[in-house]
């Protein structure tokens, strides 16, 4: 790829999100780069026990279910905002449906026709199967991701189907929402790397020969890698799917990984460690401290609080500062998380504090 070389991404998340890696997981994989660091976690990753496609619907519920019990569709939800609407497990199964809101369906985000239809494992994996609306589902079809500039057809929570505007592409493809770009774009890393080397007789696509992405998509997906951090969401559903398929998605236990195959990043040695900061008092009342670390003082670093969602409530840049605080005093009581971002190299360590 014709890319510049650049700092893979480094995404720490101690305290707030827990990837529960089991110990040694990815040794034989350390210190590789390229295709060998592809073959060694496709090794690693390969083989996962295969469950019936029929089976997927009672898994969703491990998988896919949101806070409130709900059915977490990517294709309606609006990460901390009000989704247009809301799916129960089961009730809502398609089913039948006539427009969009009307039932929940299986969505293979890896088109089946790209991989020859209902093939095992494929036809199962729940790494890039999805629950989502039937109607938006059926819209997307096997059309490719990509991005839309004029659409000709917008979802409920704003995904749009219509000519590809991203450079390289110019066919019909369909544009998920921003807050699951970074979602989908590991889905597609998973998939080139799980079945590496097993993808000889797939039909492929516009965006795919075999399992792996053209020039084009892996640019545009590594974007999406890159604006879309793993989330919370993710994390949860990696830990899920292990306990049921006993594989992992490496590309959401290490961030990095992506950039180190196929874009020649290299990674450099960790400046941000959760141990170097403090922070005070915990619980807190109106003023939340936080103590940088000497080595960090002069670092670009944005300090936010969100809630669990996620959703942004205070910023605050350090400004060279060895100590700063944080006026906490309007929120509501409860738990929250601070973000410590270097926005230099993408760096983010995170803590659960309470109010």
């Amino acid at each position: 790829m014709n890319r510049p070389t650049i700092f893979a991404l480094l995404l720490f998340f101690t305290g707030c999100l827990t990837a529960q890696i089991p110990s040694g997981y990815y040794n034989s994989a350390n210190g590789l780069a390229g295709t060998q660091l592809q073959q060694a976690l496709h090794n690693i990753i390969d083989n996962h026990t295969v469950i019936t496609y029929g089976d997927l619907w009672d898994y969703f519920e491990d998988t896919d279910k949101k806070s409130n019990g709900k059915v977490w569709d990517i294709y309606s939800d609006i990460p901390g905002g009000n989704p247009p609407y809301e799916f129960t497990f089961y009730t809502d199964q398609c089913g039948n449906y006539n427009e969009e809101g009307d039932c929940y369906n299986k969505e293979h985000s890896f088109p089946k026709s790209w991989f020859g239809g209902e093939v095992y494992p494929m036809y199962s994996d729940l790494f890039h199967v999805y629950p989502t609306d039937g109607w938006v589902n059926n819209k997307r079809g096997n059309y490719e991701y990509g991005e839309v500039n004029n659409a000709s057809w917008t979802s409920l929570n704003g995904s749009k189907l219509g000519n590809c505007s991203y450079s390289g592409y110019n066919g019909t493809v369909f544009e998920p929402i921003d807050g699951y770009k970074g979602d989908l774009a590991r889905t597609y890393f998973y998939m080139a790397t799980r079945y590496y080397g097993e993808d000889n007789n797939w039909p492929g696509s516009e965006m795919t020969n075999g399992a792996q992405p053209l020039e084009w998509a892996l640019n545009m997906l590594y974007d999406w890698h890159t604006q879309d951090p793993v989330s919370q969401k993710e994390i949860s559903r990696n830990n899920a799917i292990y306990q049921i398929q006993e594989n992992r998605n490496p590309f959401i236990d290490h961030p990095e990984y992506a950039g180190v195959i196929w874009f020649n990043t290299t990674v450099e040695n960790e400046l941000m460690d959760a141990s170097d900061f403090r922070i005070f008092p915990n619980p807190v009342t109106d003023f939340l401290h936080i103590k940088i670390p000497g080595n960090l003082e002069q670092e670009d670093l944005t300090l936010t609080i969100t809630d669990q969602t996620g959703k942004k409530l205070i910023e605050k840049p350090t400004s060279g500062s060895s100590k700063v605080s944080m006026d906490v005093s309007q929120l509501a009581g409860g738990f929250y998380l601070l973000h410590i971002s270097n926005n230099k190299n993408h760096e983010e360590v995170c803590f659960k504090f309470v109010k």
